[in-house]
C-alpha cells in the first residue's frame, strides 16, 4: 500500500512548496472556515498552507509521515509565531486519531502519492466530525498545458508519469478525485478545478528554473536514473529545455487541479 514520495525534500522542490498559500492551493475550502473549528492538515509540507489555515480556525493539527519532513512544518510555524498548532507523524491510511475529531480534514498535492487514495480519503472521513469537510486538492498531469511547445517539455512530462507510476503513485489524479470520494462513499460532494498559470517573465524564471534544477538534483531524477527510465544526457536535455521555455517571450504554463469538498452526515 504504502508509495514513494516522488519529489522528495531537495531544495529545489522546497521552493515550489513554500510558493503555496491558502490563497493560491485551498481557495475552494476558505469560505468554509470558522473560527471555532479544529483542522487536521494532512501531509503539510514546508508548512505554508499549515500557517495560512491555522489564522483562520481555532486549532490545526499539521502531519507528516516521517519527523523529518514534519521539522519542516515546525520551522515554518516556529517563524511565524503561531501557537495553535500542533504535530504528529501519520499515515494518512491509518491516522492515529480517534472518530470524530476534527472539523475538517485537509490535503493538499497528498492522494497523488499514496498507495490507495480511497482509504485515505475513507480514513480522512472516520476522523471528521458530523457536518465536517473532509478537502482534498491534487493536480493532473497529463492535463498540464503550456507554450510554446519546446519538445523536451513532453519528456519531462512523460517521465515525470513513468517515475511516479513507479512509485505506487497516480500522477493524473485531479480528474479522479470526485471518483475517489465517492468510491470511498462520501455522498455529499463539491467537485471543482482550479489552476495555477505561470506567465510573467518573473513566473518563468522561477518555474523554469526551479524545474530545470529539480530535474537535474531531487529525488525524482535520482529514481530515474536508478530504474533506468532516463540517463543523465536526458535530464540535462531535460534540464536545458525548462530553461528554454523560461526564456520565451510568449512563455505560459498551466496547471490543473482537481478538488473536491466531502461534508460528512449530521
Amino acid at each position: 500500500m504504502n508509495a514513494v514520495y516522488t519529489h522528495g525534500h531537495h531544495e529545489s522542490v522546497l521552493r515550489s512548496h513554500r510558493w503555496r498559500t491558502a490563497e493560491n492551493s485551498a481557495a475552494y475550502l476558505l469560505p468554509h472556515l470558522l473560527p471555532h473549528m479544529k483542522l487536521l492538515d494532512v501531509g503539510s509540507g514546508p508548512g505554508t498552507i499549515t500557517a495560512d489555515l491555522a489564522g483562520r480556525v481555532g486549532h490545526v493539527t499539521a502531519s507528516e509521515a516521517g519527523d523529518d519532513a514534519l521539522a519542516l512544518a515546525r520551522a515554518e510555524i516556529t517563524a511565524r509565531g503561531l501557537t495553535n498548532v500542533d504535530f504528529a507523524v501519520a499515515d494518512v491510511h491509518d491516522l492515529p486519531f480517534p472518530d470524530d475529531t476534527f472539523c475538517v480534514v485537509h490535503a493538499h498535492q497528498v492522494l497523488q502519492h499514496v498507495g490507495d487514495p480511497v482509504r485515505a480519503l475513507r480514513e480522512m472521513g472516520r476522523v471528521t466530525k458530523p457536518r465536517g469537510f473532509v478537502a482534498a486538492r491534487d493536480s493532473d498531469y497529463a492535463a498540464f498545458t503550456w507554450w510554446p511547445l519546446v519538445p523536451a517539455l513532453d519528456e519531462w512530462l512523460a517521465l515525470y508519469r513513468k517515475v511516479a507510476r513507479g512509485n505506487g503513485g497516480e500522477p493524473d489524479a485531479g480528474r479522479r478525485m470526485l471518483s475517489w470520494a465517492r468510491a470511498a462513499g462520501f455522498d455529499d460532494v463539491t467537485a471543482t478545478s482550479s489552476t495555477w498559470c505561470f506567465a510573467t517573465p518573473a513566473d518563468r524564471e522561477w518555474w523554469g528554473g526551479m524545474w530545470a534544477e529539480r530535474i537535474l538534483s531531487s529525488a525524482m531524477a535520482q529514481q530515474a536514473l536508478a530504474t533506468g527510465a532516463a540517463t543523465e544526457s536526458d535530464l540535462r536535455r531535460i534540464s536545458a529545455g525548462w530553461r528554454e521555455w523560461a526564456a520565451a517571450e510568449d512563455g505560459w504554463f498551466s496547471i490543473l487541479h482537481g478538488e473536491v469538498i466531502c461534508r460528512l452526515p449530521g
